[in-house]
């Protein structure tokens, strides 16, 4: 079942994110929707709050950018460090069609996090995967790609991010891989 994308200016996308208290068929059926929504977007990642729900979730497939790494699941995750070098990439969001910005980001971090079968996994994750991560972990802590932009840079969008939260640009007007 496709989910609806939650874009930007919806109350959803910075309101506080629930621990998820069991991992049931429940959870498990929202994680494969969660899937389906995110390949059908062509996105390589999807946090719980885009598509409605506000429970500490994300998902991530970077498979069609690097054949290494496939579909992952993220429950009640915690980024508890972050490396102090960082670098810049262009990032762009499915919560926020169009948009695509240079944001700065550590380069490594260490997550805590549980997966589909409750098994509690700590691991430190580097480069690209690491970017991803945090930018769908920023989701659960009710903060967007555009938050981490300068004031300049955000004036300058302000008319673009007024046109996705009237519903004028949405979704389906993104291109290429969104986060």
């Amino acid at each position: 079942m496709l989910y609806e994308i939650q874009t930007y200016g919806k109350d959803v996308l910075r309101r506080k994110t629930n621990e998820i208290a069991v991992i049931d068929d429940t959870i498990r059926e929202i994680v494969s929707n969660m899937f389906e929504t995110m390949y059908a977007a062509e996105g390589i990642g999807l946090a719980a709050p885009q598509v409605d729900k506000s429970i500490r979730l994300f998902v991530v497939d970077l498979s069609p950018m690097d054949e290494s790494e496939g579909k992952r699941v993220f429950i009640n995750p915690e980024i508890y460090a972050f490396n102090d070098e960082q670098d810049e990439y262009e990032e762009g969001c499915l919560s926020i069609p169009t948009i695509r910005e240079i944001v700065t980001r550590p380069t490594k971090i260490k997550i805590r996090y549980q997966n589909l079968v409750g098994e509690s996994i700590d691991e430190e994750v580097d480069e690209f995967l690491a970017r991803v991560i945090q930018h769908e972990y920023d989701h659960l802590e009710q903060t967007l790609f555009v938050d981490h932009l300068s004031s300049l840079k955000k004036s300058l969008l302000k008319k673009t991010l007024n046109k996705i939260a009237s519903g004028e640009i949405g979704v389906e007007d993104s291109e290429n891989f969104e986060l």
